[in-house]
């Protein structure tokens, strides 16, 4: 495209009332309840659904726009989570052994209206990726509920705020 097209192009986008995805910070507003379903754990990681679940779930809350239901009957829409990998590898060593990893998580998410099942957000391979430093004197196996909790919340804020910028 030419440049005086192009900016011919961004006038009539400005006029039409035209704006960037991701300026808005919020869901439709005929979604008011989310229901959260356990993630489902395609991973041999213990605990790391419900882990993950309930992070997403705390974060929705602390956000205050919509409520989280348990009840699909009474949910607007219902936000759908596969948790697809997981892998934890050190990244840095101290005396021969690791005190710092590199943990990636790939998820499916699908958030979709419950009436419709028109999807809303959908990411079939989202990743999120955080160093994870072992305290002192333990590895990551015996610190490794610590650092899922860790890893859980900094995912629920990262996948939330990626839904909401799509709005």
């Amino acid at each position: 495209m030419k440049k005086p097209a192009f900016l011919a192009f961004c006038l009539f986008a400005a006029a039409c009332g035209y704006h960037a995805v991701g300026t808005g910070g919020s869901l439709p507003p005929e979604i008011k309840r989310i229901q959260v379903p356990i993630f489902e754990n395609r991973t041999t990681r213990f605990q790391l659904d419900l882990k993950l679940t309930q992070a997403v779930i705390d974060e929705i809350v602390a956000r205050g726009k919509v409520e989280i239901t348990t009840d699909a009957a009474k949910a607007d829409a219902v936000l759908i989570g596969r948790i697809l990998s997981f892998t934890a590898t050190p990244v840095a060593f101290s005396n021969k052994t690791a005190d710092r990893y590199e943990i990636l998580v790939v998820t499916e998410i699908t958030l979709k209206q419950s009436k419709t099942d028109k999807i809303i957000f959908t990411n079939p391979s989202y990743f999120f990726k955080t160093d994870y430093q072992v305290p002192e004197g333990s590895d990551f196996e015996s610190s490794q509920s610590t650092a899922l909790d860790t890893l859980a919340q900094l995912y629920a804020r990262s996948l939330i705020v990626a839904i909401l910028e799509g709005f």
